[in-house]
């Protein structure tokens, strides 16, 4: 009978492997970086529209890296507030409209600090072409390096979030997992999750994971997995679906969905608000009450 049951067990495992095998290598391929070899996934990213040119409100800085050169982010300071944000670039770089975004943020969230680390040492990509050489040819310690050189210039006292949109959804995580007991906020637009979940545990905040429905990448398979891997972790993952398609938030961008892209940036704005800015509120009122 053991030797039924095993050969009954082996035939069956044979018989998934052949009919569903490709499919699960195809699922199991792809770190945000891979999908670059795709064409219908660059196809999926048009060039970015310009922006109106719009007043900064921030400027570029420089990190330093420890035994590297020092790194590029466009900043936006604030001395009175102790919430900081570190923001993550799509694969295109540090353009513009990510800086747009930093302004954005940092109105909303009551003049937090922002910084926008730039990933790619300079290099901004104007066609697919380019932002997938840029995407793949980054170095992922350098990336990390330049993180830690962001949190090292970050009060100790300070509460910090992150946010990022496409090949900077999932460096968000990342930067988040990096921040460690600091980090209070976690917000991911499309991005790839970290699946190994002994880094998930790690992870000393809540994060808030937008996907487009239509997105055939990053989609409701990859969330549902990455809700269950936060599962075995102490923080907490918001999951937020949109019918829309990848890179749906970004107006430079023809699959911009306004619709869809206002109601997640409310979701997102109450979020860190609520994980970050909650404990200001309280110090508020305890100074009222005085």
């Amino acid at each position: 009978m053991k030797l039924i049951r095993t050969t009954t067990i082996l035939s069956a495992v044979l018989f998934l492997a052949a009919c569903g095998g490709d499919q699960n290598q195809e699922q199991k391929k792809q770190t945000f970086e891979e999908l670059g070899d795709q064409a219908e996934f660059r196809e999926k990213h048009d060039e970015p529209r310009e922006m109106e040119a719009e007043g900064s409100l921030g400027e570029m800085i420089q990190i330093k890296v420890e035994g590297q050169a020092a790194a590029n982010a466009y900043a936006i300071m604030n001395e009175e507030s102790k919430n900081y944000v570190l923001v993550f670039h799509e694969w295109w770089g540090l353009n513009d409209y990510v800086k747009e975004e930093s302004d954005h943020w940092h109105q909303q969230l009551d003049g937090a600090n922002m910084i926008a680390l730039d990933l790619y040492d300079g290099k901004v990509a104007t066609t697919r072409e380019s932002a997938q050489q840029y995407m793949q040819s980054a170095d992922q310690e350098r990336i990390m390096s330049i993180i830690q050189g962001a949190l090292a210039m970050i009060p100790a006292d300070a509460r910090i979030g992150t946010i990022g949109w496409c090949f900077g959804g999932g460096w968000s995580l990342k930067g988040a997992i990096a921040a460690g007991e600091r980090a209070e906020a976690c917000v991911m637009y499309y991005g790839m999750p970290v699946e190994d979940v002994e880094e998930l545990k790690k992870l000393e905040a809540d994060v808030l994971f937008i996907y487009g429905k239509q997105d055939k990448w990053i989609n409701e398979e990859v969330a549902n997995k990455f809700a269950e891997n936060m599962k075995q972790t102490d923080e907490d993952v918001i999951i937020k679906g949109f019918d829309a398609d990848h890179a749906f938030a970004n107006p430079t961008q023809e699959r911009y969905n306004e619709a869809a892209a206002k109601e997640a940036n409310a979701i997102a704005l109450n979020f860190l608000k609520g994980e970050l800015l909650s404990d200001d509120d309280e110090m508020e009122e305890e100074g009222d009450e005085d």
